[in-house]
């Protein structure tokens, strides 16, 4: 799980810690691409790599679709005024052709793409024998195992210079983002797949200007590799996603005000770092204790629930855990979601543990 090439090692020149991907959500004219090129210089803001949708996947029918094939052509200007990497998404057999010929030097799959196993197997066997990066962005739901998978079968072709790209999911009820990050979806998929590098495009995530700096500062705090933002140098009158985009001046400010934080895992850590892991080491002993000592009591509630005949669930008795318990994290300087979700998660353990003494007794008189 560990054999593929980190960013810094594709042999782009790509040298910086935290990758900058930038460029228009779609190509649109030629003169569009070396207008962001010119004002990207002028800004003194040229990323590590330019990003330009040529196919754009859409919900309905009718809406600009991407350019298509000759956007690929346009690219050239690229090289020619900036001299850095181009990248762009591909969903089929059919973009993989044309972007190899065209001599992208690395593709990304889209979230709409990454969800179907199918397209994902299609553009991995179109890959192999090939040697060229590619990206994946997480799906459109928040599956782990999904987006491991899409990576896991570009690597069974060969691919070894991966990465992957968190552009949030989607989230009916929560309207502050356009898809809703999940913070830990991203560090779950670095601890499994150690050395594995994340991307993160905060423009997908929030979907507007205003957000942007916030949530790419998040994104480096949880120690994501990099950022990919969409530049135009007219947003408001971009073809697609004109609310999200930015002029690369104002990309430039954001990069300027964000704290890029130093990755742990290349430094030593001091000793007083050291001491205070050691004390969550041994509170996190304690806190493994308590909960064994806990569910023990539970068994033996649901052992007297068996005897007595009573159900599992008694809903009186769990709002009054779940208001008291609640009441004081808060005043512990918990906050009420923490407290909530921990509480329904070692509530969902008891109810099963409990069913399971049930279930033991049904399974003792049928065999009886």
């Amino acid at each position: 799980m560990e054999n593929h090439l980190q960013t810094q090692d594709w042999g782009l020149g790509l040298k910086d810690k935290h990758l900058i991907i930038a460029g228009p959500c779609s190509a649109e004219t030629p003169e569009q691409i070396e207008k962001i090129c010119l004002d990207m210089k002028e800004a003194n803001m040229v990323p590590d790599v330019f990003r330009a949708g040529i196919w754009k996947p859409r919900t309905r029918p009718g809406s600009f679709e991407g350019i298509g094939e000759v956007g690929l052509t346009w690219m050239e200007i690229v090289r020619h005024h900036l001299n850095i990497p181009i990248t762009t998404e591909v969903g089929n057999t059919a973009h993989v052709e044309s972007a190899l010929k065209h001599g992208v030097d690395i593709l990304w799959i889209g979230a709409r793409t990454t969800v179907n196993p199918f397209a994902v197997q299609e553009i991995a066997d179109a890959l192999k024998g090939v040697d060229i990066p590619v990206m994946v962005k997480n799906p459109m739901n928040p599956d782990l195992e999904l987006w491991r998978g899409a990576l896991e079968r570009l690597q069974a072709v060969g691919i070894n210079k991966l990465a992957a790209i968190h552009r949030g999911f989607s989230d009916a009820y929560d309207k502050r983002f356009r898809n809703k990050p999940n913070w830990s979806m991203p560090m779950h998929l670095k601890r499994i797949w150690k050395g594995m590098q994340v991307i993160n495009d905060p423009s997908h995530i929030v979907g507007n200007r205003e957000g942007l700096l916030e949530t790419a500062q998040r994104a480096i705090n949880f120690g994501l590799d990099g950022l990919m933002i969409e530049t135009h140098h007219d947003p408001d009158n971009a073809w697609s996603d004109a609310k999200q985009q930015v002029t690369p001046r104002r990309l430039r400010e954001i990069i300027d005000a964000i704290d890029f934080k130093k990755p742990l895992e290349a430094e030593q850590p001091s000793e007083k770092l050291q001491d205070l892991r050691r004390a969550v080491d041994h509170i996190d002993d304690q806190l493994l204790d308590l909960l064994a000592e806990r569910f023990a009591i539970i068994d033996q509630i649901g052992d007297h629930k068996r005897e007595h005949n009573l159900t599992v669930f008694q809903a009186e008795r769990w709002k009054a855990v779940m208001d008291s318990r609640t009441q004081k994290g808060i005043e512990k300087n918990l906050s009420e979601k923490f407290m909530k979700e921990l509480l329904y998660c070692i509530h969902e353990e008891s109810v099963k543990r409990q069913e399971k003494k049930l279930r033991e007794d049904v399974s003792v008189k049928k065999s009886v």
